[in-house]
């Protein structure tokens, strides 16, 4: 689809990720080039440049948009665990939201205002459930790490065609079921649960158990610290 020709001056960096965000939604990364952006756009090509100085830049600004989404409406809570599982949460729904974004750009450190935001907000979570220093930024990275590669798995499994999904999601009820028991015992015995659990179940179990964890490890800390 080509846009109307945009209009000298009105080009901005935030309509440009707009556009190539819901350019990944519609066609995925292999329709994400400066040509056929400008096309949309109705702009030339190196007209982009003047917003970004290249396809790298341009990934990064759009994986920040989605953390500004993600914050978007966002509070903060009395309660440190409940600061951490709504932000966690509502990251991974604009992750599976934009699944094809996703997968470009979990791996990816963005160093804009957005992933900033996030990073004081949960080191704030932490402290108030009394880290600092280097427990601090350590905890910080098991639940970035957690909420991102989550985030970029289940991403990945929603850009498999019907087909695909089909098939993985119906292994564990086929080829799973009818293993043989006295190779597989313990599988055996799990057989009538596994077809059950689905990512979101898998997902909020995680967290749960991660922060579970760190409360734990905050129970144990000395008084005085």
């Amino acid at each position: 689809m080509v846009r109307n020709a945009t209009r000298r001056g009105t080009l901005s960096a935030d309509r440009i990720v707009a556009e190539c965000l819901a350019m990944l939604d519609e066609r995925g990364p292999s329709g994400l080039t400066f040509r056929k952006i400008g096309a949309r756009l109705g702009v030339d090509p190196t007209a982009l440049y003047r917003h970004f100085r290249s396809k790298d830049e341009l990934i990064l600004a759009i994986m920040d948009h989605l953390i500004e989404q993600a914050l978007d409406g966002f509070t903060e809570s009395d309660d440190w665990r409940d600061t951490i599982r709504d932000l966690l949460q509502r990251s991974r729904a604009v992750y599976l939201a934009h699944p094809h974004a996703a997968v470009l750009g979990t791996i990816r450190v963005t160093r804009r205002d957005g992933e900033m935001r996030i990073v004081e907000i949960i080191l704030g979570a932490l402290e108030l459930a009394g880290f600092t220093g280097e427990q601090a930024a350590r905890l910080y990275r098991v639940l970035d790490d957690l909420n991102l590669a989550f985030g970029s798995l289940d991403a990945g499994f929603r850009i498999l065609d019907e087909e695909q999904q089909a098939k993985d999601q119906g292994a564990w009820s086929r080829e799973y079921a009818v293993l043989d028991a006295s190779r597989f015992p313990r599988i055996a015995r799990a057989t009538a649960y596994l077809p059950l659990i689905d990512e979101d179940s898998t997902f909020a179990l995680a967290l749960d158990l991660t922060i579970e964890a760190i409360a734990a490890r905050a129970a144990a800390l000395p008084t005085s610290q």
